[in-house]
């Protein structure tokens, strides 16, 4: 459950192309040094930082799928430390709030338009994932939840990146 105030400096979506660079998962890594500043730079302006189920769940999947049996373990390793840390409150990222099956429903209502249309310019044969709009709807919950605040979500995906909301001063 996300716990804080109504007002804070910004709010940070993390996504899964981001986590494991954080994570420096093999094969996944290759923007690390860049996610590394840019997480300290975030850090130091006191953001507060968002793990989605969609990014705890692909973010395992990539570790399971890559590199030999103890490339993986290590890798596992540290992702149940950092996602344990959001649990006991001890990492500098929490847990997006699990979905009602409602939200889920009207997820799922949405996904086929999601689906159909281009991911961006570039990902014309590829539509949005159900993961994604999983992120895209945490966003918008965010939004209307601390409309005076900045939310973005933190992604080399061009379509993720799109998603930042600045309120109105």
């Amino acid at each position: 459950m996300i716990l804080m105030a109504t007002i804070m400096s910004s709010l940070c979506i993390i996504d899964t192309s981001v986590f494991t660079n954080i994570l420096n998962v093999s094969n996944r890594n290759q923007e690390k040094d860049v996610i590394s500043e840019e997480f300290n730079e975030y850090v130091e302006l006191d953001c507060q930082f968002i793990l989605p189920m969609a990014t705890i769940i692909e973010t395992g999947n990539h570790i399971a799928q890559n590199g030999n049996g103890h490339a993986r373990r290590k890798s596992a390793e540290h992702f149940v430390t950092a996602v344990q840390g959001a649990l006991n409150d001890e990492a500098p990222w929490k847990l997006s709030e699990f979905p009602s099956s409602a939200e889920i429903l009207n997820w799922l209502n949405d996904f086929p338009n999601f689906a159909m249309r281009n991911k961006s310019v570039d990902r014309t044969g590829e539509g949005t994932s159900f993961g994604d709009l999983s992120i895209i709807q945490e966003f918008e919950k965010a939004k209307t939840r601390f409309p005076m605040t900045e939310i973005f979500i933190w992604s080399l995906d061009a379509d993720l990146k799109a998603y930042h909301h600045k309120p109105a001063k």
